[in-house]
């Protein structure tokens, strides 16, 4: 992971954003899939789409794995921000009593 960029976004942003890179490689995806279906191809053609196919695959992968990442490290960032709000919320109960 390119930590100076990341640092700049929010990891809400950055599953955003991941999120819709993955919808498009999964569309290209698709396209590819058709393509291989419907066309008739030449011994070349089908395997370059068979590489992009591949590249493709191992892309969706790894914006899988980083998107899961991403979620566990806002599901972390979501209980400290609720832990942090409920121990202000009882000092002040503490404090107004």
């Amino acid at each position: 992971m390119a930590k100076g960029r990341k640092e700049k976004l929010s990891v809400a942003r950055e599953i955003d954003g991941l999120e819709e890179k993955l919808a498009s490689c999964r569309q290209n995806l698709e396209d590819v899939d058709f393509k291989m279906r419907k066309l008739e191809l030449t011994v070349e053609g089908r395997k370059s789409l068979e590489k992009e196919k591949n590249s493709l695959n191992s892309r969706v992968s790894n914006y899988e794995r980083e998107l899961k990442s991403l979620r566990h490290e806002n599901r972390k960032n979501m209980m400290i921000s609720v832990s942090l709000f409920l121990l202000i919320a009882l000092v002040y109960v503490c404090w107004t009593m």
